[in-house]
């Protein structure tokens, strides 16, 4: 069952849904025309860090061998910090990784019998010109917690700017009957666009050994 707005709205209050910081306003207003809720979503923005594919390295990626996927994406991959004066200016045929500044929380309460998972999908007035956000890894796994990596790629023919605190993606929230087993993913906690916890005293701390898969 897919969560309505009012539904989406009931989740937060009762903390069976965190997004932080929570998107504002709930309901339109005067000041505030546009609200990101919409009838059964709500919109996340892009954060202020990309992460591009070093040029010129010719990289063959085995994901069967043993090892952390985002220690990898890391090493042959350089980190852009991009502002409103400075955006990232996304070509066609290029792929990078963005996040979201929203981490997103789906916590599993013992003795429950139901509780949430997500899906996080693009928006199709980006779509509309040829820029895939999120694709083929959607899933938001219940007991999640973290920010969300966002695989963007521009097929479009023409130059595409992402701008820090755009509307990137939007969240679609659904019950799940029976609360599984917890089940920890080895993105979880990630608050870097690689996958990876935030650096502390200048070394990337790694994330848990589920979320987006």
């Amino acid at each position: 069952m897919i969560l309505s707005n009012v539904e989406l709205f009931k989740a937060l209050d009762e903390k069976r849904l965190i997004i932080t910081p929570e998107p504002a306003p709930r309901y339109p207003s005067i000041e505030q025309s546009h609200s990101p809720f919409d009838t059964h979503s709500v919109d996340l923005r892009l954060a202020d860090e990309i992460s591009v594919p070093k040029k010129g390295q010719q990289v063959t990626f085995d994901v069967t061998k043993p090892g952390r996927i985002a220690d990898t994406i890391k090493e042959h991959s350089e980190t852009e910090r991009i502002t409103a004066r400075r955006p990232f200016l996304l070509v066609p045929n290029l792929f990078v990784l963005g996040k979201t500044v929203e981490r997103i929380s789906l916590p599993i309460k013992d003795g429950e019998t139901t509780c949430l998972a997500a899906r996080i999908e693009g928006k199709s007035s980006r779509a509309r010109f040829g820029v895939l956000v999120h694709f083929t890894a959607p899933t938001v796994h219940p007991g999640w917690d973290g920010t969300l990596t966002l695989e963007i790629i521009n097929l479009g023919s023409t130059d595409f700017l992402l701008i820090p605190g755009m509307a990137i993606a939007q969240l679609i929230v659904e019950e799940v009957k029976g609360c599984p087993a917890r089940h920890l993913s080895q993105f979880q906690g990630q608050t870097t666009a690689a996958g990876l916890v935030a650096e502390r005293n200048g070394h990337a701390i790694g994330a848990a050994s589920s979320g987006p898969n």
